[in-house]
């Protein structure tokens, strides 16, 4: 893997961890496209993710500073009831996480199944977009566990977690901007863990990644993070998911005739 290589992987991987088309089946599409295994190479992986979660602080600290204030309060309140809502979403996560990730890794070599869930996560948005759920104010403690079932789905390749996540909190009508937050926010440990499963794991030893390649490939998806999430809570407000639904659709397409031609 090149410099260029990585800035381009790089910035795939910002724009479309927060952009409702799914991260792992671009970058799955990009690895074809840049002959880069990006699956085997963990050390690369594991730095895109920490860019990634990087931004997502950057962009949100206000937010996730007062969640941290709110945690040392002797009586329960609103920033604890977050927080509990947080780790209840990673509940389900966690559990396919553990017990079906080889079967689940197995499926990033299938372009075919990319594309698939890409017209899934076109379908997902469509539907959130027409639906309209009369809003409300808070995210209870079951819209967070069933907002993390959506996550969990979304670890197969091709499959959105942000347009899986917002979609399924705006059709259980949670306010859009708050949604969004928490779709953001929610990532954050469970990207933290699957980065600490990693390190543990001794694979990253055993790989030898450049180190300007590094900084490149996290610089690029730091920035490009970091201005996708800005951009996105932005369009979850006015509500415009519909052309994101229409760009997964036809890459979705393009990913499965690829296959059979």
């Amino acid at each position: 893997m090149d410099t260029l290589q990585a800035i381009l992987l790089g910035i795939v991987q910002g724009i479309t961890e927060f952009l409702p088309v799914s991260s792992s089946g671009h970058l799955q599409l990009a690895k074809e496209l840049l002959g880069v295994e990006l699956e085997n190479n963990i050390t690369f992986d594991v730095t895109l993710h920490a860019a990634t979660v990087l931004s997502t602080i950057v962009v949100l600290w206000r937010e996730l500073w007062q969640l941290l204030r709110g945690v040392f309060s002797k009586s329960f309140n609103d920033e604890q009831r977050y927080i509990l809502n947080v780790v209840v979403s990673m509940i389900p996560a966690g559990v396919v996480g553990v017990l079906f990730a080889d079967q689940i890794e197995a499926l990033f070599s299938s372009l075919w199944f990319v594309g698939l869930m890409l017209l899934l996560t076109a379908a997902l948005l469509t539907f959130a977009y027409y639906a309209k759920p009369r809003q409300r104010s808070e995210i209870t403690t079951r819209d967070a566990f069933i907002i993390g079932l959506a996550q969990a789905a979304a670890t197969m390749p091709g499959l959105s977690r942000s347009g899986s996540t917002i979609a399924t909190g705006l059709l259980l009508g949670c306010e859009k901007s708050k949604v969004a937050n928490f779709s953001f926010i929610m990532v954050i440990p469970v990207i933290l863990g699957k980065m600490l499963l990693d390190i543990l794991s001794g694979e990253m030893a055993a790989m030898s990644v450049e180190t300007g390649v590094l900084i490149s490939g996290f610089v690029a998806a730091f920035v490009s993070g970091a201005l996708a999430c800005k951009f996105m809570i932005e369009i979850v407000k006015r509500g415009k998911l519909i052309w994101f639904a229409l760009y997964c659709a036809v890459v979705g397409l393009v990913a499965i005739i690829g296959t059979l031609c």
